[in-house]
């Protein structure tokens, strides 16, 4: 069957086909009358035309895509990030395309060549760790960049993200509250802004208390669950008594602490409280449900599709860092010794 083409749509409607080039065409069909426009549509949809996005928007210098980069797309986290960019960018006609880099630079650095290959208008990614500067700011100087979730500080890209520090010393403060004195944190990698903001919060809350932050002697290299089960069991093997509270940077983490306390024959949280950080899709049908600090991805997302778009159309440069504040979710899996749960979900 042959493809339908402007003319076609044009002989149908009984316009010039530079009408129908212009009805159909987002940024000028103002330039076309109401009744034209819905005659030249009408058309269009009756033949099935469908036009070529790439050649429309090479001739504007565009692709009409953004690079979306994650570093897992495992991580129950991502969906509702993914989520706001693609409804952020719905109604502006780009596509995203998706690539993970499993939170390996060298992988990084391959994507990052590869969605320049295929010249897209602009790349958002929340992949991004230290040693990535290097990189991501010689990508900024080619192409509009958002950095979301993680930022680089001081490296002057526009970057969309959580109060992690705040949320941090939110965890501390709910786990203080409930009266506990032995408490201890799973942290996340070093290089990744976000945890090293969690680490300082959540030190720095105890600290004004006067306790000390119970810690593995080491940290997680992925933030997983996987890397959760190694960290709690280094921790219960590293101390004479178990911590009688333990935050968790992130849920998946807070999830493998939940197995290994299983395993060890501890409650949660009659022996151990546990709270994490996400607020993913099932915190909530854990036993016991946890406790966990919101980060609001579907907003993050949305406003990292925003920034992308302000970058194109301004024409480079950056745009400031956004952050978005945090919110305690408490639940079950961190109530207080009286027996009963504080403001449950």
């Amino acid at each position: 069957m042959a493809k339908v083409t402007l003319k076609d749509v044009a002989r149908q409607a009984g316009v010039h086909v530079s009408t129908v080039s212009r009805a159909l065409d987002p940024q000028k069909s103002q330039l076309v009358g109401d009744s034209t426009r819905a005659r030249v549509r009408a058309a269009a949809v009756e033949l099935g035309y469908q036009g070529d996005a790439i050649a429309s928007g090479l001739r504007r210098g565009r692709t009409n895509t953004f690079a979306i980069v994650v570093a897992d797309l495992g991580n129950p986290f991502i969906a509702p990030v993914l989520r706001g960019i693609e409804n952020g960018l719905g109604g502006r006609g780009v596509m995203p395309l998706v690539a993970e880099t499993q939170d390996d630079s060298e992988r990084m650095e391959q994507v990052m060549h590869a969605v320049l290959g295929r010249r897209v208008d602009a790349v958002i990614t929340t992949a991004a760790r230290h040693g990535d500067e290097q990189l991501l700011r010689r990508i900024a100087r080619q192409v509009p960049l958002v950095l979301a979730v993680r930022h680089l500080p001081d490296s002057g890209l526009s970057a969309i993200v959580h109060d992690d520090e705040r949320g941090g010393r939110l965890a501390a403060e709910h786990l203080v509250s409930a009266g506990h004195r032995r408490i201890a944190q799973l942290c996340g990698p070093v290089n990744v802004s976000s945890f090293q903001e969690r680490t300082a919060g959540f030190r720095s809350y105890l600290e004004l208390r006067s306790i000390v932050s119970l810690e593995p002697p080491e940290r997680a290299a992925f933030p997983t669950l996987q890397e959760g089960q190694r960290l709690m069991s280094r921790l219960l093997d590293s101390l004479h008594e178990p911590p009688t509270a333990v935050f968790a940077h992130n849920d998946l983490m807070a999830f493998g602490a939940l197995d290994v306390l299983k395993e060890r024959g501890l409650s949660c949280p009659e022996d151990v409280a546990v709270m994490g950080y996400n607020d993913t899709q099932m915190t909530r049908y854990t036993a016991p449900p946890l406790t966990t600090i919101r980060l609001p991805g579907y907003e993050l997302g949305r406003l990292a599709a925003d920034a992308a778009t302000m970058l194109i159309e301004a024409g480079g440069g950056a745009t400031p860092k956004l952050t978005l504040p945090p919110v305690l979710v408490p639940r079950a899996s961190t109530m207080d010794w009286s027996g009963s749960a504080r403001r449950p979900d």
